[in-house]
């Protein structure tokens, strides 16, 4: 990549940029069809009867299914194509929807969120490399980064569009459906599966992508590999204490911080108004992702005060969220929640950086894919375990208690990626 060349984008060809824009819409339609229902998915929970245990539970499900489902197939795009592929997210991220919208008994909505886990697991990596391969092909030599730059953002602004426009709606139209027996979240799943359903045709009708024969023994592969890969990365992760205690620290980073991410929506609307309470929620759920990218794009600067030491500046930010964790359970009143949350949002994006930075100067190219598939399998093992626990704990104690409690796998991810500073700190140079 040094040697491609940078561009700008109204000297590319029209049908390079034109492929940027197709990409663009269809990042941002995608997006905001998930943006709608994020800022209110537990809200809707709690309106159906569930308790923050269940509710919990119901995000361990979609962890546990994107994190059994990934690996399988991860390779199936490659064979048989990235838009079928795609579309097959798509659809199961429909039916997910469509259950959601029709029950609120636990148990089928345990399956609507394994049919969203599924959906995930299908989407990782597809429509990103077909978009990457087409333009190298119709640019060659021409620098990419400045093209996937911009589908992130119409990624970002798809979430956040999504998030906003997801939590105004049960406030401006929920009273109205609330007469025909709905709950008034369900106008904004309503309008995720109208949307969802414009993706479906939009990938249809305007991603262009030459047909591949259909190899069923890719997906029985996938399948076959998948004990294969974990050994492997496991093996690998045990040989490099660097990356044991690397991988731990992370596993307790998703323990201690995946339950605020599911949890807040219902810890900070008591304390709003009820006429506006689901529109600030929204608000405040697209300031969340806009915090986190503002985050990582500090992580550099993070980084030169404590002269690029990596390790050492992952322990720094993990203690100092451990002790914006605990100041944001101690919070009561909504502006001060906003400020606290807000700080702990961009320090969590200001960890992605150097975590990655040590990661992938453990391993060999050739190890790459495979440790960053350990990686993301026990980031989402972290993330439901930890659900579990701190949601059985909120359910029993309080949010508060459970989020203090959280705090401490955090004290302890400080604690480790000390310790492996101090290793990093001690290795021949």
């Amino acid at each position: 990549m040094a040697n491609d060349l940078e561009f700008s984008f109204h000297t590319l060809p029209r049908a390079v940029r034109r492929h940027i824009r197709v990409f663009q819409i269809h990042q941002f339609l995608d997006r905001f069809a998930m943006g709608l229902t994020v800022a209110v998915v537990a809200l809707a929970l709690t309106d159906r009867g569930m308790d923050l245990f269940q509710i919990s539970l119901l995000f361990g499900v979609y962890s546990i299914t994107t994190m059994t489902m990934e690996l399988p197939f991860g390779g199936l795009a490659d064979n048989i194509g990235r838009k079928p592929v795609f579309l097959a997210a798509v659809v199961a991220s429909l039916i997910s929807l469509a259950l959601f919208l029709s029950a609120h008994d636990f148990h089928i909505l345990v399956l609507s969120f394994a049919f969203i886990g599924f959906g995930r697991a299908l989407r990782s990596g597809t429509l990103d490399a077909w978009f990457v391969e087409t333009f190298k092909a119709n640019a060659p030599n021409v620098d990419v980064q400045p093209a996937l730059a911009k589908a992130q953002w119409a990624n970002a602004m798809g979430l956040a569009v999504g998030a906003v426009l997801g939590g105004i709606l049960p406030d401006a139209f929920g009273s109205l459906v609330q007469g025909h027996g709905f709950s008034i979240y369900d106008v904004s799943y309503a309008a995720s599966f109208a949307v969802m359903v414009g993706v479906l045709i939009y990938t249809m009708l305007v991603i262009a992508e030459k047909p591949r024969p259909l190899n069923l023994g890719a997906l029985k592969q996938g399948f076959a590999s998948v004990p294969s890969v974990i050994t492997q990365a496991s093996r690998l992760a045990l040989k490099h204490p660097t990356l044991s205690l690397l991988l731990m620290a992370l596993v307790l980073l998703l323990m201690a911080t995946n339950p605020v991410e599911v949890i807040w929506p219902t810890y900070a609307k008591p304390m709003l108004d009820e006429g506006y309470a689901n529109t600030a929620i929204g608000a405040l759920t697209a300031c969340y992702f806009f915090s986190i990218a503002f985050g990582a794009s500090l992580s550099p600067y993070i980084s030169k005060i404590f002269k690029r030491r990596h390790a050492v500046t992952l322990a720094a930010i993990f203690a100092c969220l451990a002790a914006v964790q605990v100041a944001l359970a101690m919070q009561g009143g909504i502006g001060e929640f906003i400020a606290v949350f807000i700080v702990y949002s961009i320090m969590l994006g200001a960890s992605e950086t150097p975590a990655s930075s040590i990661l992938h100067s453990c391993v060999d190219d050739r190890q790459r894919s495979t440790m960053l598939s350990l990686r993301s399998l026990i980031q989402q093992l972290g993330a439901a375990l930890g659900l579990v626990l701190v949601g059985a704990m909120a359910e029993v104690y309080s949010t508060p208690a459970a989020w203090v409690f959280g705090a401490g796998f955090l004290a302890i991810a400080a604690i480790t990626t000390g310790v492996l500073a101090m290793r990093i700190e001690a290795l021949p140079k």
